[in-house]
């Protein structure tokens, strides 16, 4: 499968799209003189079939604008469905919104935008990838910071597309992924593409373009994974450190870090997924297939401003939310505060 962009955005896809809702956003009331403290003041709702065009009449203002930074939702746990994990990750975009909403805003230097959801429909994930690619290329190519709520871990074979189309023009186009998560996700396509196939996709569908990709995972746990998997990331060349090597200690956070500086280097771009089940389930119940092994919140917020520092992540998203078997909301909330986080500092 390989995306082509269409000349009208969302046209004849098996899809449906809804734009950011204000029912969505919702929190504690204060005081009017503050001025904005919290998420759901700040957000802007937007529709993305118009918003594009209503940004290029305005390109001319003279008005220094803020850099900005849009949600898209990824309604669709079709992938997750394919590959035998527990369906419920479509609620994932919907859960996050309620949490970022009621958050503290400690930054006003950015404009913020919910861009709303694309969803699957009649278990078409093929298209709802496509929609969600289209929407990525689009935002990129405005110079809009995208991050993506899933939705299964399929989201990133339509992420990927999506950077790769917006930066194909440039002469720097090399793209490295980085991807937290306790699973390569590079198991081969055997009937059709599932939450467990992307980054297996992405490096097959560039190969037989003559290009290629980086990829580094984040959390790797040999219970998660066969040995044919290990087999295919050598064979590819994929690089990762293991979850057990995932403290957050100064000492375990060098070591990763000194591998991450070549890897960094040798490429453009940084596309950076989460999937939250390579969290502890201590902090992540909430996923499709959660385990006690995994990494701390701590260690990831400090990998992710590493990871800023380098001034190359163009994109980002989180994965596998399932809210459906959350406790106490613990996953959902930890997933928006790592979108306040990530928007916080890009």
């Amino acid at each position: 499968m390989n995306f082509t962009m269409k000349n009208s955005i969302l046209q004849d896809l098996n899809v449906t799209y809804a734009p950011g809702q204000i029912n969505n956003w919702d929190g504690r009331k204060t005081d009017p003189a503050l001025g904005i403290q919290y998420w759901y003041q700040a957000i802007e709702l937007a529709d993305f079939r118009s918003f594009l065009n209503e940004e290029k009449t305005t390109k001319g203002d003279s008005t220094e604008k803020k850099p900005t930074i849009a949600l898209v939702g990824y309604r669709c746990d079709e992938g997750v469905r394919r590959n035998f994990g527990r369906v419920g990750a479509v609620h994932g975009p919907l859960s996050v919104r309620e949490k970022l909403a009621k958050l503290p805003l400690h930054f006003d230097n950015k404009r913020l935008l919910d861009m709303g959801d694309v969803a699957c429909v009649n278990e078409d994930m093929e298209a709802c990838q496509q929609a969600f690619s289209d929407i990525i290329s689009r935002l990129i190519a405005q110079n809009i910071f995208p991050i993506g709520i899933g939705g299964g871990h399929d989201i990133a074979y339509g992420h990927f597309m999506g950077i790769r189309e917006a930066t194909k023009h440039l002469s720097h186009r090399k793209i490295g992924i980085i991807n937290f998560d306790a699973h390569f996700d590079l198991r081969p396509i055997e009937d059709k593409p599932n939450s467990g196939t992307p980054f297996n996709q992405i490096i097959t569908t560039l190969r037989k373009q003559n290009e290629s990709v980086d990829y580094f995972v984040i959390g790797i746990q040999r219970q998660s994974n066969t040995l044919s998997f290990f087999e295919t990331a050598k064979k590819e060349k994929v690089e990762f450190v293991y979850s057990l090597d995932c403290e957050p200690s100064d000492k375990d956070i060098k070591n990763i870090q000194d591998k991450l500086i070549t890897f960094i280097n040798n490429v453009d771009h940084l596309y950076i997924s989460i999937d939250m089940d390579g969290f502890s389930s201590a902090y992540a119940p909430g996923v499709s297939a959660p385990s006690p092994l995994g990494f701390s919140p701590n260690f990831v917020y400090k990998m992710l401003g590493f990871l800023f520092e380098s001034r190359k992540v163009i994109s980002c998203d989180i994965a596998e939310l399932n809210p459906t078997v959350d406790q106490d909301n613990i996953t959902a909330n930890l997933a928006a505060k790592l979108v306040d986080y990530i928007a916080s500092i890009q």
